[in-house]
């Protein structure tokens, strides 16, 4: 029989090459920076892509407080939270989380871009946020990389 055989290469955790890369949230759209680095952390943009195992990338945003919002967002863009109590549902506008933590706002766009379960948990642990343009990862050597570059 003459037949072609490709056998499918599913990544594991010992065979997965993990890089550090460096992402600059100035002048970015929110929700677009935040699918794109989503799409990095869950390792979608290297061909030996598993779906159950994190073969993504580690991911560091600086100058999150320099990320933009179209329209009216930043008054009417609200996030919600419940406390567990009766009558306590809270909510903060985009301007008031940013006030309050800048990288909230980027942290919350990517996190609900990430699977809901242990994987995604998992996977959020790779992403470092920084409202500033100073982080603390130097010695990881990280890669900067221009978000506008990727499809």
């Amino acid at each position: 029989m003459d037949t072609l055989s490709y056998k499918t290469v599913s990544a594991n955790k010992a065979t997965v090459k993990k890089q550090w890369l460096l992402v600059d949230a100035e002048g970015q759209t929110l929700g677009r920076l935040a699918s794109k680095v989503a799409t990095i952390l869950r390792g979608k943009n290297k061909p030996n892509f598993t779906p159950h195992v994190d073969c993504g990338d580690n991911v560091i945003v600086i100058n999150a407080e320099k990320v933009q919002l179209t329209g009216n967002k930043w008054d009417q863009k609200t996030y919600i939270r419940h406390t567990g109590y009766p009558g306590g549902q809270r909510s903060l506008t985009a301007n008031e989380l940013k006030a309050k933590n800048p990288a909230a706002v980027v942290e919350k766009a990517v996190k609900g871009m990430l699977p809901k379960n242990k994987l995604g948990a998992d996977l959020f642990r790779n992403l470092k946020v920084y409202a500033g343009a100073e982080h603390q990862h130097e010695a990881q050597k990280p890669t900067t990389i221009n978000l506008n570059d990727l499809k």
